[in-house]
């Protein structure tokens, strides 16, 4: 049996993490990049050790991972965020692959916010693209996250737009609350399990 790898992206707000959790109560294994990345950064004492020699030992306190610092630091410094994915993505890749090899699914899914602008989406055998329209995206984050509309909108600017990453899917999911979620979920796996 050769098992499919399929990438979920979708800019901050789209709802990718919907799309997630629909596709694991449908009983299919969901591995979250993001959150894989968090654990990596608060486990992995290598790892630890790069960021800080990155961004300075404000990065950790006490061991713990210092998010609002490293957050601020990469978004303010489009190379230094690129530096911080080199460390961080090979760590939460090799964590992926070794999630897969204990999954006994034919389909496995990778929901991640940054596929196509790190180039990793080359990696899956198909990626899904969660849209919304951009004002929606923003109500959502700034409920979601109890956030302003300066700080969601600085986030977005560091997502490519939907423009750009549509022609890059295999798939699309509209989840712009006109569309029903469900329903365009079981047409790509339909496609999928072909």
């Amino acid at each position: 049996m050769s098992q499919k790898s399929i990438g979920i992206t979708g800019g901050i707000g789209s709802g990718k993490s919907i799309v997630a959790r629909v596709l694991e109560i449908m009983g299919f294994p969901v591995f979250y990049a993001d959150a894989e990345a968090k654990k990596c950064m608060q486990n992995d004492q290598k790892l630890q050790y790069s960021i800080q020699h990155l961004l300075g030992d404000e990065a950790f306190l006490n061991g713990e991972i210092q998010r609002e610092f490293i957050a601020k630091q990469i978004f303010s410094s489009p190379e230094l965020k690129e530096k911080m994915n080199a460390l961080v993505h090979p760590a939460v890749y090799a964590a992926y692959a070794t999630w897969c090899k204990n999954q006994p699914n034919k389909l496995v899914f990778n929901e991640s916010a940054l596929l196509f602008e790190t180039g990793s989406f080359r990696r899956f055998d198909a990626t899904i693209l969660v849209t919304a329209p951009e004002e929606i995206r923003l109500k959502r984050v700034i409920q979601r996250d109890q956030s302003n509309a300066k700080a969601v909108k600085l986030r977005m600017q560091n997502q490519l737009p939907d423009s750009e990453k549509i022609p890059l899917a295999n798939f699309i999911i509209h989840n712009d609350d006109q569309q029903l979620v469900v329903p365009q979920i079981l047409v790509v796996l339909e496609q999928l399990e072909m």
